[in-house]
């Protein structure tokens, strides 16, 4: 079976998965309907992992925001890749992080292994295949006009979600995120996480991660996303039980 064969399958059980729970109210079953053909849209990159080459001594360190187009480019690189990223989350009108990037936008990366700073996908991409990948990045989806048509679908499909801060109060420690980029339910979570302004550690798992058997050795199943959060000693599966959690636990009143 081929792999796209593959990614639409997974994409299908998804989609049943969210419309039949009786938890999700009607405005978040829309949102996963979204975030599922937004990831059809671009044939859900981000999904599998590729070929991979070295991997980083030092962790890198993203600067982004859920709704912004280019910045999923670069999540979908770090999945394929299966690399990790400390995740500093800009949100326009936030705050805690953006003032830090100058007047620059996102998305921006610092790699401390090669001792660069990146900003823009393209570049970044482009750097994170020729050092920790093998091969070239997926031409078509690269391609400009297609990511400026997907990213326009993907903020209108999920009605923004991720694209707006909300006031919270910052975490002591960053939070730790188990996820990868065309899960519409780990996009749920990120997309609070970007609006909370809250640092994390985003730890990719795609399909076929050489982590997996560990997380599940942690967690004792392969299920995500997955939250943990080091201040409170809390792990929490399911993303709207994690939603409420960030929300109740780091949300201003």
């Amino acid at each position: 079976m081929s792999s796209l064969m593959l990614r639409t399958r997974e994409i299908s059980k998804s989609l049943a998965s969210g419309l039949l729970d009786p938890l999700n109210p009607v405005s978040r079953k829309l949102a996963i309907v979204g975030g599922l053909t937004a990831s059809g849209l671009r044939f859900a990159a981000g999904m599998t992992i590729g070929q991979l080459g070295p991997r980083p001594d030092q962790a890198l360190t993203l600067w982004d925001f859920e709704g912004c187009a280019e910045c999923r480019l670069v999540r979908e690189a770090l999945t394929t890749l299966d690399l990790d990223a400390d995740v500093r989350p800009c949100p326009p009108g936030g705050a805690r992080f953006r003032p830090a990037l100058g007047g620059g936008g996102v998305p921006r990366l610092e790699d401390p292994n090669v001792g660069c700073v990146l900003v823009g996908a393209h570049p970044i991409v482009a750097h994170l295949y020729q050092r920790y990948g093998v091969g070239q990045p997926p031409w078509l989806l690269n391609l400009p006009l297609v990511t400026a048509l997907t990213g326009l679908s993907m903020r209108l499909l999920t009605a923004g979600i991720g694209a707006r801060v909300r006031p919270s109060r910052a975490p002591d420690a960053p939070l730790e995120l188990w996820s990868f980029e065309a899960s519409p339910y780990c996009r749920l979570v990120r997309a609070r996480l970007c609006e909370l302004e809250l640092p994390w550690r985003l730890h990719n798992l795609g399909k076929n991660s050489p982590k997996r058997p560990g997380f599940i050795a942690r967690t004792g199943r392969m299920q995500l996303p997955w939250l943990f959060d080091p201040n409170t000693q809390t792990g929490l599966f399911e993303s709207l039980a994690i939603e409420q959690y960030l929300t109740t636990t780091y949300g201003a009143a």
